[in-house]
């Protein structure tokens, strides 16, 4: 791994509520996800050479020195928050 970065795990707890877990070291994380490869494409060159954990979608940046990971289900749901169409606001007509 270039430099050590904070690794943020964020799954979802028993009544739905999103949970985050931040490790210092990558290795805390190899021992419940088994590495499956490197990221050699993200176009921030940051996280380039980072892990893939089998399980895990990311890595993803998150603020300066902290890269994210969320299981499926996290992804696929805020992902659909965010792309979904924001409520407009509603202009009221001057009275002629």
């Amino acid at each position: 791994m270039p430099t050590e970065k904070m690794i943020r795990i964020v799954s979802r707890g028993q009544n739905g509520e999103l949970r985050t877990r931040d490790y210092p070291h990558s290795d805390a994380v190899l021992r419940m996800h088994t590495q499956i490869g490197v990221d050699d494409c993200s176009t921030d060159l940051s996280l380039r050479g980072m892990p893939v954990f089998r399980g895990l979608i990311g890595p993803m940046p998150e603020g300066k020195g902290v890269v994210r990971y969320e299981t499926p289900e996290v992804f696929e749901s805020l992902t659909k928050e965010w792309g979904a169409p924001t409520p407009g606001r509603r202009r009221r007509r001057a009275r002629s």
